[in-house]
């Protein structure tokens, strides 16, 4: 099936003078600013009314449900209007908070309160992030995802990380109630943002409408009938299970196993914070004219930086987290762009829906994979055969001529003879 381009309804200003698209990211990363405040909280406020076990149960609570339904939520983003559905459930957020804010006032937190919060708020995530998945692709030109990208991860993260810093204060002086009351505040500016400002530039092709089970089966056929989505979807799916488990669990053995003490583990996450800021940045700055191309080779550097956590001493660990973050945060810019610009719109949601549910499912199997083959072998050794693997899963896009020739940049940034044109006319063609 030929994908259908997507009509334009308004003519976007350059990338650099979008003040509606700097507004909207801003307003996003504010929001991502509560939801980390909110997270802390949840974990912090746990810890003291439950065991550890439970408490761990009640953090995680969000993930089952978000990813049973999570497939759903990409339906409904395929053949509904995105923004009313993401104006509905950051209502429902706005609600749940309300609610949360209010029975702590009255009474001290439960854990039947806590779960049930952070049940609703992973029901919310999987209808909500289809949804929003597809709204860069509604609001600036196929050439101007990657900048987009770029400045929107870098501010999320910046906005995560100011909302994390601030979630203990808050948390400590103003209890469960004033952190779900601010975060509740951020998800308000959101709704009034979607509802007042934000209108597409772009009309997608909407899916047909049909029952979810048979679309969530359309969704399945179209990955098996398009190569090129295929590929993209397995690699942004694999992009965290390799790197999740060797930083998340890798670097915590590691320090521990040579001695090296907790504080090398916050100078290693915060080099892994620090390259993922400058690497997604720096797309703008100096952006490829290959950007699959390009996305796919840093992960190939990025599984030799994650065979190198397992070896040497502090200082090789150290720059070793620092390219993975640097290759992370430049990797997944050009390959979310390359991805929102070359699939079918009518299948934008359920295609993302995918790449989420790969860290929903596979990430737990991933760690306790990781976990146990450090304790069967030499520490080195899952290391080496998660960074192999990760190496080994980017041959088949390096060697694909699509991708290795296909440019997103505007017709008048590029030769009319040049490969990169013809390849992207028939991804997008069929």
């Amino acid at each position: 099936m030929a994908a259908v381009e997507p009509v334009m309804l308004i003519e976007p200003p350059a990338f650099r003078r979008d003040r509606l698209v700097h507004a909207w990211i801003a307003v996003k990363a504010l929001s991502d600013a509560g939801d980390a405040l909110w997270s802390i909280a949840l974990a912090w406020t746990a810890v003291q009314v439950a065991s550890p076990a439970v408490a761990g149960l009640i953090v995680a609570a969000g993930t089952v449900p978000r990813a049973a339904v999570l497939l759903f939520g990409g339906v409904l983003a395929d053949r509904s209007d995105p923004r009313r559905v993401m104006l509905l459930f950051n209502a429902i957020r706005v609600a749940v908070l309300v609610a949360v804010a209010l029975w702590t006032l009255a009474t001290t937190p439960s854990i039947v309160a806590l779960l049930v919060a952070a049940v609703a708020f992973g029901v919310c995530d999987a209808f909500y992030e289809p949804s929003a998945g597809t709204i860069a692709r509604q609001l600036v030109r196929a050439s101007d995802l990657p900048s987009y990208g770029a400045v929107a991860q870098t501010a999320s993260r910046l906005g995560t990380m100011a909302g994390s810093a601030a979630g203990g204060v808050v948390v400590a002086y103003a209890g469960l109630s004033g952190s779900a009351s601010v975060n509740a505040v951020t998800f308000a500016l959101v709704i009034a943002f979607i509802a007042i400002w934000l209108r597409p530039r772009f009309r997608l092709e909407r899916a047909p409408k049909e029952s979810a089970l048979r679309g969530i089966r359309s969704g399945f056929a179209h990955l098996r009938d398009t190569p090129t989505t295929r590929t993209l979807v397995i690699a942004l799916s694999g992009l965290n299970l390799a790197v999740g488990p060797a930083v998340g669990i890798g670097l915590a053995l590691r320090a521990h196993s040579e001695g090296w003490g907790a504080q090398a583990v916050g100078l290693f996450e915060a080099l892994l914070g620090l390259g993922a800021a400058l690497g997604a940045v720096s797309v703008v700055r100096w952006r490829p004219r290959r950007e699959a191309l390009a996305g796919f080779w840093a992960l190939v550097v990025q599984g030799a930086a994650i065979v190198a956590l397992g070896l040497g001493p502090i200082w090789s660990v150290a720059a070793a987290a620092f390219v993975i973050g640097c290759t992370a945060g430049y990797a997944s810019v050009l390959l979310s762009a390359t991805f929102s610009a070359t699939v079918d719109t009518a299948y934008l949601g359920r295609m993302g829906a995918l790449t989420r549910l790969g860290d929903d499912c596979l990430m737990p199997l991933a760690m306790a994979a990781f976990g146990a083959l450090a304790s069967a072998t030499v520490l080195w050794a899952p290391f080496a055969l998660f960074g192999g693997a990760m190496m080994a899963l980017m041959i088949g896009p390096l060697r694909n001529p699509m991708f290795r020739s296909m440019s997103l940049r505007a017709p008048q940034e590029r030769s009319p003879a040049s490969p990169g044109v013809r390849a992207e006319d028939e991804l997008r063609h069929g």
